[in-house]
C-alpha cells in the first residue's frame, strides 16, 4: 500500500490504490443564485459588486418589526427548475428557520424549506466525456435528485491581515450584507453511488450540465467565480461489497468544474488514508484550497436536529395551483444535452469538434452565426479559430475573456463570411477587417470600404504579376515542370506580395499553371 504527503499534515493514498478496496459514495448539493432583480423576501437589488453594505433595508438585517414577503419570480424559477428536474412540485409547503450563528447571518437564522420543499424526486441524465487519452466511449449516469428547495443566501465576510484570506490568523474581519437574502435554490442530489473510479468526472459533469440547464431555463447567471453557483461535495468511502455508506465530509463552497473533480478525487484518497490507518472518518465540513489542491478541517458537520427547524411563523405557505405549474412548464426551454445533440447534427460537425465548441462556450454564438447567414463550417472555422485565439489575451493583462466579450457580433462574423464567399475578401483581408471591428471602426463592410479592402478581379493585372514572377524565379519553374506542382505555393506568394494581398490565392494558382502549361 502506497501513501504519500501532501501541503499539511494530512495523508493520502494513491487514487488507483484506494480503488482496490473502497467504493465512493457522493452527495453533491449545488447553491443557486437566482438572477431575480429583487431579494427573496424584501425589495433590496440583488446586482452584484454594489459597495458594500448599500443593499441592504430593514427585512434582510432582521431588524425588529420587519415582515418579510416571498418573491414571486423567484418561486415560479423554482418551480421551473424543478420541473426542469423532472420533479414532482408541491402543492403546498412552506419556509421553515434554521438556526445558527454565523457573524454573516444578521438574523441569526436562516429562512429556509426543511421538511417541505417545492420539489421532490426527479433526476438528471448526464453525459460522461471520455477522459483524455483513454480510447473510451461517453456513458451516461443518471443523477438522482432528492429535493431543490428555496431559502435565501447569506452576507459575505473578508478576513483582513492574514496569509490565507480566513479568519485564522486574520487580525480583523468586515462584513458585506449585500448578498443576505438574495434568492437561492440548493439543488440535493440522492446519494451517487456505483461510478468507481468516475466518481470525481460524474460529480464535474453533473454540475456542469445543471449549469447549462439553469443557463438556459435563464434564472441564474451561473457564473461560479462569482458564487452565483457553488457546490458543497460529500464524499465518503465504504468498503467494497459493504452495504452499509461510511462517515461523509462535505466540501463546502466549490466553485469551479475543475475544482470539483479535484476535490472530490483528493477527498477520496484522503478518506483511504485514515480508514487504513483504523482510524475514524470525522463528520464535518472541508474548506478547499484550489492553489494547494488539498482540502482543510472547517468544523463538526450539524445535523438537522442541531439547527432546530420550525415554521417560519412570518411567511404564509406556497401553494401553487396545477395550472400555474403546467403554464410554468409550458416555458421550459429544450434540454441542453439533446439541444446539442440536435445542432452537431444539423451542423455536420464531428464528435470531436462539437466537444470543442461545447468546451469553448461558442454553441449559442455559432448557431446565431448560423441563423444569420453563415454556413456551419465558416460559423465554426471564424469562432474557434482567429476569435477563440482573440478571446484567449483579451482582458486585463492579458487575461482569457469569453468569446461573447469580444465585442464582435454574430451578424458581424456572418457578414464578414459573405464578403469571403461573395468573392469581395480573401481570408487575410478578412482578419484585416475582422481587427477592424474589434477597434470599433465598424461593420465588416464598412472596415473593409474605409481601409480599401477588395480583392483585384482584373485578370490583366493578376496575368503580369504572374509573369513577372514566373521570370524571377527560373529555378522554382524547373521544379514546376519537372513535376513538384507543389512548388507553386512559392510563386503564389510572391503574387500575393506583388498584389498587396489584393489577390485571389485560387485564381492566381490557376494563372501560374496556366502560362507554364502544367496540369494541377
Amino acid at each position: 500500500m502506497s501513501t504519500r504527503t501532501t501541503a499539511g499534515p494530512e495523508r493520502t493514498v494513491a487514487y488507483d490504490d484506494l480503488l482496490t478496496r473502497y467504493e465512493p459514495v457522493l452527495g453533491l448539493e449545488v447553491h443557486v443564485e437566482l438572477g431575480t432583480a429583487t431579494k427573496m423576501f424584501c425589495g433590496c437589488a440583488t446586482g452584484f459588486g454594489a459597495e458594500p453594505n448599500t443593499q441592504t433595508c430593514p427585512v434582510c438585517l432582521g431588524l425588529p418589526g420587519a415582515l418579510p414577503v416571498v418573491n414571486r419570480t423567484a418561486v415560479e424559477s423554482a418551480i421551473r427548475i424543478g420541473l426542469a428536474l423532472n420533479c414532482g412540485i408541491a402543492d403546498w409547503c412552506r419556509f421553515a428557520r434554521k438556526n445558527y450563528f454565523y457573524p454573516d447571518m444578521p438574523k441569526n437564522f436562516q429562512t429556509s424549506q426543511y421538511d417541505e420543499p417545492i420539489a421532490v424526486d426527479g433526476w438528471l441524465d448526464v453525459e460522461v466525456p471520455p477522459r483524455e487519452g483513454v480510447d473510451e466511449e461517453p456513458f451516461t449516469y443518471r443523477v438522482e435528485i432528492e429535493r431543490a428547495h428555496m431559502e435565501e443566501d447569506t452576507g459575505k465576510s473578508t478576513h483582513v491581515g492574514g496569509a490565507t484570506g480566513r479568519i485564522h490568523g486574520a487580525s480583523h474581519s468586515l462584513v458585506d450584507y449585500n448578498r443576505a437574502g438574495i434568492p437561492l435554490i440548493e439543488i440535493v442530489t440522492k446519494p451517487l453511488t456505483g461510478a468507481g473510479e468516475r466518481a470525481p468526472e460524474v460529480a464535474r459533469a453533473y454540475v456542469g450540465a445543471l449549469r447549462d440547464l439553469l443557463r438556459a431555463l435563464d434564472v441564474s447567471d451561473v457564473k461560479m467565480e462569482q458564487g452565483s453557483l457553488r457546490c458543497d461535495a460529500n464524499v465518503s468511502l465504504m468498503p467494497t461489497g459493504a452495504e452499509r455508506f461510511g462517515t461523509r465530509t462535505e466540501t463546502k463552497n466549490v466553485n469551479s468544474l475543475r475544482s470539483v473533480e479535484r476535490a472530490v478525487r483528493y477527498e477520496m484518497t484522503r478518506h483511504a488514508a485514515v480508514l487504513d490507518a483504523g482510524e475514524a472518518i470525522v463528520q464535518e465540513t472541508r474548506h478547499w484550497h484550489e492553489d494547494t489542491g488539498v482540502t482543510t478541517s472547517g468544523r463538526p458537520k450539524s445535523d438537522a436536529d442541531d439547527y432546530r427547524y420550525f415554521p417560519e411563523p412570518d411567511l404564509v405557505p406556497v401553494a401553487p395551483t396545477r395550472e400555474d405549474v403546467e403554464r410554468l412548464r409550458a416555458t421550459l426551454p429544450e434540454n441542453p444535452a439533446e439541444r446539442r445533440r440536435r445542432l452537431q447534427e444539423e451542423w455536420g460537425y464531428s464528435d470531436l469538434e462539437m466537444r470543442d465548441v461545447v468546451n469553448a462556450g461558442a454553441v449559442e454564438v455559432i448557431e446565431a452565426t448560423v441563423a444569420a447567414g453563415a454556413s456551419p463550417a465558416a460559423a465554426r472555422k471564424w469562432w474557434m479559430g482567429e476569435l477563440a485565439r482573440r478571446a484567449k489575451t483579451a482582458g486585463e493583462d492579458g487575461e482569457p475573456v469569453a468569446l461573447t466579450d469580444l465585442g464582435v457580433t454574430p451578424a458581424d462574423v456572418a457578414e464578414l463570411d459573405s464578403l469571403v464567399t461573395g468573392g469581395r475578401l480573401n481570408d487575410s483581408m478578412a482578419r484585416q477587417a475582422l481587427e477592424g471591428v474589434l477597434a470599433g471602426e465598424g461593420t465588416p463592410t464598412e472596415v473593409a470600404d474605409a481601409r480599401g479592402l477588395e480583392l483585384v478581379q482584373d485578370d490583366g493585372a493578376l496575368q503580369t504579376a504572374v509573369e513577372e514572377v514566373i521570370a524571377e524565379n527560373a529555378d522554382v519553374v524547373e521544379k514546376i515542370r519537372g513535376g513538384k506542382v507543389q512548388a507553386v505555393g512559392a510563386l503564389i506568394g510572391q503574387v500575393m506580395k506583388k498584389m498587396r494581398g489584393q489577390a485571389d490565392a485560387g485564381r492566381a494558382r490557376e494563372l501560374i499553371l496556366e502560362t507554364l502549361g502544367v496540369q494541377g
